[in-house]
């Protein structure tokens, strides 16, 4: 009973994550599919996701006959998980990923010196930009808010500028603001190195998140 419960619960908060996420992205709301979601993300590396909180008969369905390159499907699985379950031609991302959840005071950083913060609204979305002292963009983030729940999104530090804290900074004034607006959780999906900085700031593993695609020429 209490699996069923944690498969429901991740479902729950996946499907908002997505709604966030699609909003932070300027796409158009995910859409049911089967037993997950439908992105049309319209780039040229990513033409649409389709997203599972857990493995079903859609994502297996979808991994047999789908074609088309840059089709990604996403999972809440491990990638060894994933890879088991999908044909040869999909490329399962090897390294590990994660869907994670955050909830209690938001978390502070002090800017480093020499850096500033740039914070504006842009259609729904809290953007965070961090800014070197020449006026280069060194790092930034995205925060929707969907109901109760802060989608954090495009976290990222230039390589030349890591290990500062800008990280940290930018997520602190990302977590004030869903704070402020109410927030009663913080939902993202992490890499490797972001998953290392939000485990410091409090945020915990929902779930594994596993990475599937068709690859192929760029279209133009």
């Amino acid at each position: 009973m209490g699996r069923m419960k944690s498969d429901l619960e991740t479902a729950s908060l996946l499907q908002t994550w997505l709604i966030g996420w699609a909003v932070t992205r300027g796409c158009a709301p995910p859409a049911v599919h089967g037993g997950g979601w439908r992105v049309e993300v319209g780039l040229p590396d990513q033409l649409r996701r389709h997203v599972f909180a857990a493995d079903c008969s859609t994502l297996r369905e979808l991994g047999a006959t789908v074609t088309e390159p840059w089709t990604w499907l996403k999972a809440c699985m491990r990638h060894d998980q994933m890879r088991a379950i999908m044909p040869p031609r999909w490329h399962v991302r090897a390294e590990p990923s994660w869907f994670m959840r955050f909830e209690g005071a938001p978390p502070t950083g002090r800017l480093a010196a020499g850096y500033e913060l740039l914070e504006f609204d842009e259609a729904g979305v809290h953007i965070v930009h961090a800014y070197a002292a020449d006026g280069t963009q060194v790092a930034r983030g995205r925060m929707a808010m969907i109901g109760d729940s802060a989608i954090f999104d495009r976290i990222r530090t230039e390589d030349a500028h890591r290990r500062r804290g800008l990280g940290r900074s930018v997520m602190a004034a990302l977590h004030a603001q869903a704070h402020a607006r109410g927030a009663a959780r913080g939902l993202l999906a992490a890499t490797p190195d972001g998953h290392a900085l939000y485990t410091t700031l409090g945020w915990q593993v929902q779930a594994p998140y596993a990475s599937a695609v068709i690859e192929g020429p760029l279209a133009a």
